[in-house]
């Protein structure tokens, strides 16, 4: 007899991403649904892979990144951000920033806790807090402009609140949040013990001369987040899934790392 389990996400079914993808291949369409480009990387990055591979950087790693890649990106963050993070301490590499994100709730939520989302969202925020037994609190961005409505999200706020995750530039609307709203996050946290889950995988992808506002850049902000970034995002190259995350919090992440039991694995420090 072929044995049977309980499923611990009983309510989540086929991702719309795999049903809109399965109609757009079948129907010839334009998918929008998921981000795709329809064009090749960079040829220098194939190359720059492929010397890393004959150079033989490709065995285990680290378990929180390669040292060379690890300095790059807090070398990086401080370029565009003009904050420094610890290359050994506060940068992490991941298998992608949806393994960066679930690995983050499953080290911090606890059964019970509660973990705000502002919706629309990324359709994994909401089954890794309940794999994490937390509960998800879904505020909603305004309609029409998909902007942040802070009084809703204070009157979320409780003493279950373990975490708030932010998007931006936002998935799906590419909203940007602005100077002046990532300022007004800042004064709302301030008095909480809520810990930022900063997904900002879109941060290159900025147009019409606006300018990307990452959490990095508000110290108040920055001491309580974890800031996901991605490699594939940033490089089009969605088949090498590698992400890196940066946290500067009062606590060692590694313990949070070690209690999530999620081995990272990472590529070589060739990122040019």
């Amino acid at each position: 007899m072929t044995p049977t389990f309980p499923s611990k996400l009983p309510h989540v079914g086929t991702t719309i991403f795999t049903v809109m993808s399965a109609l757009a291949a079948e129907h010839k369409a334009v998918n929008l649904g998921q981000g795709f480009p329809d064009f090749g990387c960079d040829p220098q990055l194939l190359d720059a892979v492929d010397a890393a591979m004959r150079a033989g950087h490709n065995q285990y790693p680290p378990m929180s990144g390669w040292p060379a890649l690890r300095e790059a990106v807090a070398s990086k963050i401080e370029a565009l951000h003009a904050r420094r993070y610890d290359a050994n301490t506060e940068i992490t590499i991941t298998a992608g920033a949806t393994q960066a994100i679930l690995t983050i709730i499953l080290a911090t939520v606890h059964a019970g806790d509660e973990v705000i989302v502002l919706d629309p969202c990324y359709d994994s925020y909401v089954p890794n807090i309940e794999l994490a037994g937390g509960v998800a609190v879904r505020v909603p961005l305004t309609p029409g402009t998909f902007r942040p409505d802070f009084a809703k999200i204070a009157a979320a706020i409780t003493p279950r609140t373990r975490l708030l995750i932010i998007n931006s530039p936002h998935n799906p609307s590419a909203t940007i949040w602005t100077d002046a709203e990532m300022r007004q996050l800042q004064a709302l946290l301030a008095p909480t013990n809520v810990l930022l889950i900063s997904d900002e995988v879109y941060e290159h992808m900025v147009f019409d001369g606006a300018q990307h506002q990452s959490t990095a850049r508000f110290a108040g902000l920055a001491e309580r987040a974890f800031i996901v970034s991605s490699f594939g995002k940033t490089y089009h190259v969605k088949r090498e899934l590698m992400a890196w995350t940066s946290q500067a919090l009062d606590y060692n992440p590694w313990t949070y790392w070690r209690d999530a039991y999620v081995h990272q694995e990472s590529s070589s420090g060739q990122v040019h």
